[in-house]
């Protein structure tokens, strides 16, 4: 059976996704969990080097559930934690159109530094160097990077 167009773009995002998993299992983070909250991640301290994906940080700008990509503690550079948000956009389609509410979430709502990760080649260019500039005002963007800039980042601070 053929994947739909949306199939496709989890498939692709699932794999970007894959990729930052294998960065933090190369620098020695251990997995505790998917699916649950910050504090369960947080209060793990048996594994000093550690990450969850899917977390769940609380409630955004629209009063909604948000889950995070992956929480990271134990990072020296960042000890009290830090976010990843995987992006991917292989075609045009409407995964830039969403980085206004992710920014806004991420300055309000995130309870760690954040970097965004983008990939694929479909993202309209204004859309991402938008979301690069607002490391300039958001005070918890860290930095939005491509998947070969964060593995540079990543070998450096991990």
């Amino acid at each position: 059976m053929a994947l739909t167009q949306g199939g496709r773009a989890n498939k692709a995002g699932n794999i970007l996704e894959r990729n930052v998993e294998a960065i933090l299992t190369g620098h020695n983070y251990f997995q505790v969990g998917n699916y649950v909250s910050k504090e369960f991640i947080l209060n793990a301290a048996l594994l000093p080097k550690r990450y969850g994906k899917e977390i769940y940080i609380g409630t955004g700008i629209y009063h909604t559930d948000l889950k995070v990509d992956f929480y990271v503690v134990g990072s020296p550079a960042m000890p009290s934690g830090l976010i990843f948000e995987c992006k991917w956009q292989e075609s045009p389609g409407s995964v830039d159109e969403k980085f206004p509410y992710l920014n806004m979430n991420i300055q309000n709502y995130y309870p760690a530094p954040t970097i965004v990760i983008l990939g694929g080649e479909g993202m309209r260019e204004g859309a991402s160097k938008w979301l690069k500039a607002r490391v300039n005002d958001n005070h918890n963007l860290l930095a939005v990077y491509s998947l070969d800039r964060f593995i540079a980042w990543a070998n450096k601070n991990l």
